[in-house]
């Protein structure tokens, strides 16, 4: 149904209702809308201020704000590193500090005191975790050949933070990745150069202590601006094919062992007696041929002195000698001697009896 004007014949625009055009509504005049943004915009400047000099206020306000957004802030565990049209131009310490805004400069600030972690042969919570069954194992990367051509599964982790922010960034690529990879290769080199048993049992320390000077220096090499902290052994086992046969193997090497102490207390115990027995032995022998030896000397000095003695008294000695000879065969005979001066006819009187009771029954 056509639209029936009201009020005057006006149409809806404030034009006039009659005439043969269509009665639907007309588009917006664009020149009296720029006219009227003129009007409005000239009533914001103050006092009747010509728009160039308003435009140049502008420009100059719009400057200065951009100026101001190249205040930027380094906290104390970060590194400001600045790139002038993406260039490093320098680094910058923890505080406020202003350079060119972007597009002309880009400051970066990474965390330079954060201790990364990476791990190697296993992925999650930690070794522990992944042996429990959750999280998941890589043996193409934790199974390694020692240097008695043996396999080892090691599960290790490294512990690394960034020192030198701008090597760090435009360096390398990837850095987590190249620690990875380093990281490996090192303990492979490590490994490569160390007996099986002992990186099992005594050896970790020297393995950790190797594998991060070695993996500091590759990095260095690569100027990547890490610092290694720390590397880590998790676990370090035989491979699951052959544990079975492994365990066998260290029983038995544990039961030798343990003959083997028995046999060196054994010896232990017995040499020491063995030796100080020998070492009486040899004491008593030696006193005894002391002994000897010095009765010999008091023997042999007896008779010089006797011989001596002799040889100024020869006769006194001949008679003394003489006297206790016979002194020494008649004292135990039991003979009665009669002196035949005592006159002939008489018969002397022999105690027999008393005679035979000293001298205890003999003739």
């Amino acid at each position: 149904m056509a639209w029936n004007p009201q009020g005057g014949g006006q149409g809806p625009w404030g034009g006039g209702g009659g005439g043969g055009g269509p009665s639907g509504p007309q588009p917006p005049d664009i020149e009296e809308m720029l006219r009227r943004g003129q009007e409005r915009f000239k009533s914001f400047m103050p006092g009747g201020m010509k728009p160039t000099r308003g435009i140049f206020l502008i420009v100059v306000a719009l400057v200065g704000i951009w100026l101001a957004s190249g205040f930027y802030r380094v906290d104390a565990a970060q590194q400001g590193v600045v790139m002038l049209f993406g260039r490093h131009v320098q680094s910058t310490g923890p505080g406020l500090h202003w350079y060119f805004p972007t597009p002309i400069g880009t400051v970066l600030t990474p965390d330079v005191e954060k201790v990364r972690r990476t791990d190697i042969g296993y992925r999650g919570a930690d070794s522990a975790s992944v042996n429990r069954g959750v999280g998941r194992k890589l043996p193409e990367e934790s199974l390694m050949l020692t240097s008695d051509q043996n396999i080892v599964d090691l599960n290790f982790s490294v512990q690394w933070k960034v020192k030198n922010a701008s090597d760090y960034l435009f360096k390398i690529r990837g850095p987590e990745e190249t620690v990875k990879r380093a990281a490996e290769s090192a303990m492979r080199e490590v490994i490569g150069q160390t007996s099986l048993q002992l990186a099992l049992t005594t050896g970790r320390s020297e393995i950790e202590t190797g594998t991060r000077v070695l993996l500091q220096r590759i990095l260095d090499n690569y100027q990547s601006g890490v610092l290694v902290t720390e590397v880590k052994l998790q676990a370090a086992d035989p491979p699951q094919a052959v544990i079975d046969a492994f365990n066998e193997v260290q029983r038995a090497r544990q039961d030798q062992d343990r003959k083997l102490n028995e046999a060196e207390a054994y010896r232990n115990k017995v040499v020491p007696t063995a030796r100080g027995e020998a070492a009486k032995m040899i004491q008593d022998a030696t006193a005894y041929k002391e002994r000897l030896t010095k009765e010999a000397e008091g023997e042999a000095q007896r008779f010089l002195s006797v011989y001596k003695s002799f040889k100024e008294t020869e006769d006194v000695a001949r008679q003394r000698l003489y006297l206790e000879t016979m002194e020494g065969l008649l004292s135990g005979a039991s003979k009665v001697i009669i002196d035949s001066k005592g006159g002939s006819g008489v018969v002397p009187y022999l105690p027999l009896p008393e005679l035979k009771k000293r001298s205890g029954g003999g003739q």
